[in-house]
């Protein structure tokens, strides 16, 4: 056996993960890159394998960093199915045509603009090639073995990140492998927690807060103290959101603020396709996640989910108080763009973080004090108040990610340190070997390791 970390390892973005095993070779995850340019310009270069050779993608869930390569690997040449959920798949399809649909325009926007170094610009790859990609997906339960061929099996669990994320455990001739995804928080605040699992021969764990101990404070106080401080100023709060669960959490936690009289009255608005058309998914999946039907009623009383265009220039151009939402969450590209670009120079503005901001993305820029930001071709001023809440994440602290790991009953034969940044990926492997004494090693990009 082998794996090849071809993406996510040494960094957050572009998952891929090789399980070469018995002829076979099976990809986990298929993500693509964001953040620095470096990492942004690999998702243009040609994979270190032959996508012919790939004989099947087990997908952990629907964000971009982990499903965005999969058109592109079909592009390419790769004939065979993606494995996932149902919810995961449904989710998936959004974001895919989304993101073809958004390079598609960004690659408009920056031939007419001419702030581009490639004569013309092309995307990396379209709506229709996004449309044929969901047509390879093939779903199947949670908690129950499901067989690829004679000697290898899967099987998925509730990760508790994301609707329909899962955890993902092979097994091949009786040896476990389990790949963690991204791993959720201990208490979501709409999902089930993550489950355990009890034993395995390796593991390969994401270690995204791998040196961080989220803070025990109340996000709905948090919130609401941004809001009324914004709406003191007159202002106008911006919250750069994932469409997939942060959006989601969001207006559940403005609809118990509404509920309560807390809230000042002002519009709030959703303005995202892609989360408008999340939300629906979302609200179908009433096994899997905590809300009532009242829950949802009072949701949909509470924000004006926006999907045309219209109306979204409307909003934009209404300088009145308002709560926006909008994507993309680490302000990478999207609707949110339109609005930083009006509002972002205003002082009485505010613009609130709610989610991890990999390096080199704008909302990384914004957290880490930055003057300007550049977008649409141009440098804009900082002068909106910046806010996050860190609280807010849907990734395991170093804590919960020790919590999981702990509920294995006796140490898989080597442990894999993935998806995190270095110094976040090193601190989980010092605090695993020094609670457990367990082998464990970071993954390292296009390292090959080989499993006995």
């Amino acid at each position: 056996m082998k794996l090849t970390f071809f993406g996510g390892a040494g960094t957050v973005t572009g998952s891929k993960i090789l399980l070469e095993v018995n002829y076979k070779k099976i990809l986990i995850d298929c993500g693509l890159f964001q953040g620095l340019k470096e990492l942004r310009n690999k998702n243009w270069e040609k994979l270190p394998i032959d996508v012919n050779e790939i004989d099947l993608v087990l997908l952990t869930h629907a964000h971009l960093d982990h499903s965005g390569y999969i058109p592109l690997l079909i592009k390419n040449g790769y004939n065979g199915e993606i494995y996932c959920t149902p919810a995961t798949k449904d989710l998936t399809k959004i974001i895919l045509l989304d993101s073809g649909k958004i390079q598609e325009e960004d690659a408009r926007r920056a031939n007419k603009y001419e702030y581009t170094n490639h004569k013309p610009a092309q995307p990396l790859y379209d709506v229709d090639d996004a449309k044929l990609a969901v047509s390879c997906f093939k779903t199947f339960e949670t908690n129950k073995w499901h067989t690829f061929d004679e000697s290898i099996k899967f099987k998925f669990l509730n990760s508790g990140h994301i609707l329909g994320s899962a955890l993902i455990l092979v097994n091949i001739n009786g040896k476990i492998i389990v790949f963690s995804g991204d791993l959720g928080r201990e208490n979501p605040i709409l999902l089930s927690k993550y489950e355990y699992v009890e034993n395995a021969n390796y593991l390969v764990v994401e270690s995204t807060y791998g040196n961080r101990i989220h803070k025990k404070i109340s996000i709905i106080d948090e919130l609401l103290n941004c809001i009324t401080h914004t709406y003191s100023k007159k202002g106008i709060l911006i919250i750069p959101t994932f469409s997939v669960e942060r959006a989601q959490e969001i207006i559940y936690l403005l609809s118990v603020l509404k509920r309560k009289k807390q809230l000042p009255k002002i519009p709030i608005y959703l303005d995202s396709p892609m989360g408008v058309n999340a939300t629906e998914v979302y609200f179908s999946y009433n096994k899997i996640h905590k809300l009532t039907q009242d829950d949802i009623k009072s949701m949909l009383e509470t924000v004006h989910l926006i999907s045309d265009v219209n109306t979204s220039k409307s909003v934009v151009n209404d300088n009145n108080p308002k709560i926006v939402l909008a994507g993309s969450g680490m302000i990478t590209g999207g609707r949110v763009l339109h609005y930083l670009d009006k509002y972002i120079s205003d002082k009485k503005n505010s613009i609130l973080i709610v989610g991890f901001q990999a390096e080199g993305t704008r909302g990384r820029a914004l957290l880490s004090g930055d003057s300007e930001i550049k977008f649409f071709g141009k440098y804009h001023k900082i002068n909106a108040e910046i806010f996050k809440i860190n609280a807010f994440s849907g990734h395991a602290d170093q804590s919960e990610l020790m919590d999981w790991i702990k509920h294995f009953k006796s140490p898989p034969t080597l442990t894999f340190i993935n998806h995190g940044e270095p110094h976040q990926s090193q601190a989980l492997k010092v605090k695993i070997k020094s609670d457990l004494n367990w082998k464990c090693t970071v993954a390292k990009m296009n390292k090959e390791y080989y499993l006995n």
